[in-house]
């Protein structure tokens, strides 16, 4: 029996019981795909119990080889007409057994992904993931991580938007409302349904604020264990959009919907010992660690071959403004938020945090992308450069990668990339960056049409 991450969550004997009782109805099956949204099943809860506990389920292996509109394109080794659009196994991962009451009856399971010779889908995200985590433990270390995330409500439908064209939408405030009290007392309804519906859930929930664009939030949750983090992040991705459209609203993660500021997803992550015990701290000398400086390093090593994880759609570039607070400049420094890297915190609480990803992020692409550098800035002993004091957007430090398609170079043509995730994994999600860049190739903008339908 797996067990428990915390009592909110349910063993699977447990939700058989509830299940057993009538009050548990339908069962939600899902994994992370490469967009990093759920996809699955709902299973009749009996069937679930009778069935799927001892015998599993499948899917198409087609869902991680399509593009945001679930067309399936061309270029993916591990799906295709050619081979046949075969089936991959989900195997329920016990420990995310959780209530989702916002919905009547319902549970939620999230899978790992299997070929039918039991092998594991080397592309899924979450196996991405798994598998620095793996390296990590090998030395010793575990990985805790928090993501900020940030979205932009509107009182409008997701239907009504639409049809809108996504065009003058109503934000649910019409100013600046930066942790401003008033200004979440007016979206109190829609926060504290997700709030409490998250904590059902088995997140733990820390508050809400305000941000800076009109209508944009945040909810934040206490860090946890890598994957658990990954895991209910993107959970939370789904539920917020679900309870949203209960209310009448609709809400976006676009890491930049307008010429304001953009939606990030700061990620902090810190390594500990199995045990504990600290890696990122000298308790003695009350100063980093030289393993948490090369860690560091490796990171900002990395950012630029590893932005694709990052940032991974034509919109995530557009939020890399100058004086935005999402970075540019590829350097770190002590609670200076004009970094790519800021550090933060002492003691138990030294961590590092990734100002790079947008709030359309993959958690666990851009999770393993972070351990990925972290690994190697250890292994190589990289020296951490020295940090930058004041204003990074006027320095003279290398920059992010300013557009998928530098990125999308960057990260097939890297070394390093391919050393930490394998051919096979750089060459999956390099594909996943033409087909966007042939879509967006292919389309002809609002701002086209405006300035050449009758000007040029």
């Amino acid at each position: 029996m797996a067990d428990k991450r915390n009592a909110r969550h349910l063993t699977m004997s447990e939700l058989v019981e509830k299940i057993d009782l009538g009050d548990v109805d339908t069962v939600v099956v899902a994994f992370t795909d490469m967009q990093g949204r759920l996809q699955g099943k709902r299973l009749h809860g009996r069937y679930f119990a009778d069935i799927v506990v001892e015998h599993g389920t499948e899917g198409c292996n087609y869902l991680l080889a399509v593009d945001v509109d679930m067309n399936t394109v061309g270029g993916y080794a591990m799906s295709s007409w050619d081979h046949g659009y075969g089936d991959m196994e989900f195997v329920l991962d016990e420990r995310t057994i959780r209530l989702l009451t916002h919905l009547p009856a319902t549970a939620m399971v999230q899978c790992d992904l299997v070929w039918m010779d039991h092998s594991p889908v080397v592309q899924s995200p979450r196996t991405v993931l798994q598998r620095q985590l793996d390296r990590a433990a090998e030395r010793g270390w575990a990985a805790y991580a928090g993501t900020e995330l940030e979205f932009i409500a509107f009182d409008t439908t997701y239907e009504a938007a639409a049809d809108a064209a996504y065009r003058d939408l109503k934000p649910v405030n019409q100013y600046n409302v930066d942790y401003s009290i008033l200004g979440t007392t007016r979206v109190e309804p829609l926060l504290r349904a997700i709030r409490n519906t998250m904590y059902d859930a088995g997140l733990d929930v820390e508050g809400a604020k305000g941000e800076c664009n009109f209508g944009q939030h945040e909810i934040g949750f206490l860090y946890a264990d890598a994957l658990t983090t990954a895991d209910n992040h993107s959970v939370y991705k789904t539920v917020a959009k679900e309870i949203a459209a209960e209310q009448g609203k609709a809400l976006t993660f676009m890491a930049k919907y307008n010429e304001r500021e953009g939606s990030s997803c700061h990620i902090h992550l810190s390594l500990r010992g199995e045990d504990g015990s600290l890696v990122f701290w000298d308790a003695e000398k009350e100063e980093r660690s030289p393993l948490y400086d090369h860690f560091v390093a490796g990171v900002l090593a990395t950012v630029a071959d590893f932005t694709l994880f990052y940032a991974p759609n034509i919109n995530s570039y557009k939020r890399f403004a100058a004086g935005s607070f999402a970075p540019t400049a590829i350097a770190w420094g002590t609670d200076n938020r004009t970094c790519a890297v800021r550090l933060v915190g002492h003691g138990a609480g030294a961590r590092m945090e990734n100002r790079v990803p947008g709030a359309d992020a993959n958690p666990y692409l851009a999770l393993a992308a972070m351990l990925a550098g972290g690994l190697h800035g250890i292994e190589q002993e990289l020296e951490l450069e020295p940090e930058l004091a004041g204003n990074a957007y006027e320095s003279d430090a290398d920059h992010v990668p300013n557009t998928l398609l530098a990125a999308r170079d960057r990260f097939a043509g890297s070394a390093l990339a391919r050393a930490a995730f394998g051919d096979e994994v750089v060459d999956h999600y390099t594909n996943m960056a033409d087909v966007e860049l042939a879509a967006y190739a292919a389309a002809v903008t609002d701002w086209e049409l405006k300035r050449g339908f009758e000007r040029l």
